[in-house]
């Protein structure tokens, strides 16, 4: 089992992680952040991705017969590089979300993704 700074470590220990941040997903607010390659808001970034993967969940509720619909992985793919996002199963004063950026060039996509998967497993937060 992991805890919060041990799962940002290994976050960006995946090949061409720039950035990362903990979000807890209520608030909108990061718990945590690791890299910092560049100069970032990381408290409006993180409000920002909480907003994104609320926005989602909501657009694709409509569209399922259920009415609710459980995001795995969110990527988007700019200029600048991948970022992912992923929900937690674990919940620490709330839902949590790990973001990360990967560079472009450098990072493969489906190795940061099975990582992320393995690492939301064994993220503890006591």
């Amino acid at each position: 089992m992991l805890g919060i700074e041990e799962c940002l470590t290994e976050v960006m220990a995946i090949p061409g992680a720039l950035d990362a941040i903990l979000i807890d997903q209520t608030s909108g607010m990061a718990v945590a952040i690791g890299g910092g390659s560049r100069q970032v808001d990381t408290e409006k970034s993180a409000a920002g991705l909480s907003e994104a993967l609320r926005a989602t969940l909501d657009g694709l509720a409509v569209t399922s017969p259920t009415g609710t619909v459980r995001i795995r992985d969110m990527i988007v793919t700019t200029d600048e590089g991948h970022h992912l996002l992923r929900p937690l199963e674990t919940v620490f004063d709330g839902p949590l979300a790990i973001y990360v950026r990967l560079d472009l060039e450098r990072a493969n996509l489906a190795l940061a993704l099975h990582r992320l998967q393995l690492l939301s497993g064994r993220l503890i937060t006591t």
